[in-house]
């Protein structure tokens, strides 16, 4: 397979995994899932440019905690809603305090549990908050913090995919995406997301990569626990480090001192 219809296979499906965009999917195999995981903050970054055009366009009609709602919203329906249904079903296996097999039962359940619930609650809580702030900015520094928010929530995927890290399941998501990320990717990916987030905070050029630094490292973190609990990754886990990353950015990005 030449090198551009690889790379143009794993956009596509990095396109069609991660956002609703109506794209037909090419070849889907482990090499272009590797491309697609590689590329998510790409997509990232264009979903973050269309969630800070939404920001701003209803800021100027709304007051900010709306406006802030809103594309939360929009956030949602552009996701199918995917990373907040992982994050839920992560945070009810985690807090069964189960692990391996009977932990991944949890999280196959179509229902959501109380420990799901509340980190639903805190996570469009925070992030509502925070976009509410960031609204009241000038427009090239709201834009900047809403790209490098969610380009940082999405390089969370590609550091979970990257090789060491196994699948918590013979089949599904996991086990397509697991290891599939060289480790250039993740470095590329951090350099350019901390590069992006310069502009984020006024005054504080060094705010923005650091709070993409630390969520980074939070998800570093969060993410060994998992394995260790739920013996590797599923698509559930890459969805709670898209909105646990996306939601620690935005707030390191409002923090004043």
């Amino acid at each position: 397979m030449p090198a551009e219809s690889g790379r143009g296979d794993g956009f596509r499906l990095a396109l069609t995994t991660l956002t609703t965009v109506p794209v037909r999917a090419g070849r889907i195999d482990r090499a272009t899932a590797g491309t697609a995981m590689a590329l998510a903050p790409l997509v990232g970054v264009l979903l973050g440019v269309l969630l800070g055009a939404v920001l701003l366009v209803l800021g100027a009609l709304a007051p900010p905690l709306v406006a802030a709602g809103l594309t939360v919203g929009v956030a949602a329906l552009l996701t199918r809603g995917l990373h907040l249904d992982g994050l839920a079903d992560t945070v009810d296996a985690l807090g069964s305090y189960r692990r391996g097999a009977a932990a991944l039962e949890i999280m196959k359940k179509p229902d959501v549990g109380p420990f799901g619930v509340v980190a639903l609650v805190v996570v469009l809580l925070l992030q509502t908050a925070t976009l509410a702030e960031l609204a009241g900015r000038s427009w090239p520094t709201a834009l900047a913090a809403v790209v490098a928010g969610t380009a940082a929530g999405r390089l969370g995927i590609t550091l979970a995919c990257r090789r060491g890290v196994p699948a918590a399941r013979p089949d599904g998501m996991g086990t397509l995406v697991a290891g599939t990320v060289g480790p250039v990717a993740p470095v590329v990916g951090t350099l350019v997301v901390a590069l992006a987030a310069v502009p984020a905070v006024p005054g504080r050029p060094w705010q923005g990569p650091l709070a993409v630094l630390v969520a980074l490292a939070v998800a570093t973190g969060l993410l060994r626990h998992l394995v260790r609990r739920l013996g590797g990754i599923t698509g559930d886990v890459l969805g709670a480090l898209v909105e646990v990353v996306t939601t620690l950015v935005y707030l390191g990005l409002v923090l004043s001192g």
